[in-house]
């Protein structure tokens, strides 16, 4: 397949994934998540491939978030549709039988925060910052991020993220358990690759089986990412999320009434 959005290799038993978006902060469109989720899955019966890396082009951002300008206009179904659209992305990393690392080189905040968080391992550079800022437009995360940063970080420190909106640096982000090391930049892609090698010395079988019962370990909470999606519609249907998003698109600070 010929992607548009992302550009993809094989080397040395490695798949490298990366969004090539710069222009845009590599901002997750629709297109590029389906692509994303065609890349990843068309790996998984590969046994040259054996760990997926996913970074973002460019210095400044591994994925700034979701295109806010593709679904300004959206209604309550469709809302709802682009969540579960988008969490079945997050799905195919979070299950992939082959292991995901994030190389976060930069901005990762919102759907792009929860891209990363839906790779088995996070490494980050210096440069890097986190965070769900969904509330500053009247929205909730969409992409399982009320569900993952709450593994990840635990309760109290995710909800206060998801409700302020704040962004967290690499050190403070690695500190919660949200990324695993932090390195400068010019050692992103050494480090992803020397963890990829050492995985690669292990037992295929025994790396897959490890991914399948550490996510059996949250299965009973489920009904928490379909929660979310219709949610996450109906948030389409308010007035604050109109004025969030108009104010996002005109470089204002919105004005929230609770409606």
């Amino acid at each position: 397949m010929n992607y548009e959005n992302i550009i993809t290799k094989t080397e040395n038993g490695i798949h490298y994934i990366t969004i090539n978006r710069e222009s845009k902060m590599n901002a997750l469109n629709i297109q590029t998540l389906q692509e994303i989720k065609h890349a990843a899955n068309s790996v998984q019966k590969d046994v040259n491939v054996k760990v997926i890396i996913l970074t973002g082009s460019g210095s400044k951002a591994f994925a700034a978030g979701a295109d806010i300008a593709e679904f300004a206009n959206f209604d309550v179904k469709q809302g709802k549709e682009m969540s579960e659209a988008g969490q079945q992305v997050m799905e195919t990393l979070n299950s992939s039988t082959k292991p995901v690392i994030a190389a976060v080189n930069g901005f990762s905040l919102g759907g792009g925060c929860e891209l990363a968080m839906a790779c088995h391992i996070r490494i980050a550079a210096t440069n890097a910052k986190f965070g769900q800022p969904e509330v500053n437009l009247g929205l909730i995360p969409g992409y399982a991020g009320t569900q993952r940063l709450v593994q990840l970080i635990g309760k109290g420190k995710a909800l206060e993220l998801l409700m302020t909106g704040d962004a967290i640096n690499a050190e403070e982000a690695k500190n919660l358990g949200l990324v695993n090391h932090v390195v400068a930049p010019e050692e992103l892609m050494n480090k992803c690759q020397e963890i990829a090698n050492k995985i690669m010395t292990k037992a295929p079988l025994a790396i897959s089986s490890i991914i399948r019962l550490a996510n059996d370990y949250y299965e009973a909470e489920k009904d928490g990412y379909q929660n979310e999606a219709n949610d996450f519609g109906m948030f389409f249907g308010t007035a604050d999320f109109k004025e969030g998003v108009d104010a996002f698109l005109n470089k204002r600070k919105a004005t929230f009434i609770g409606k």
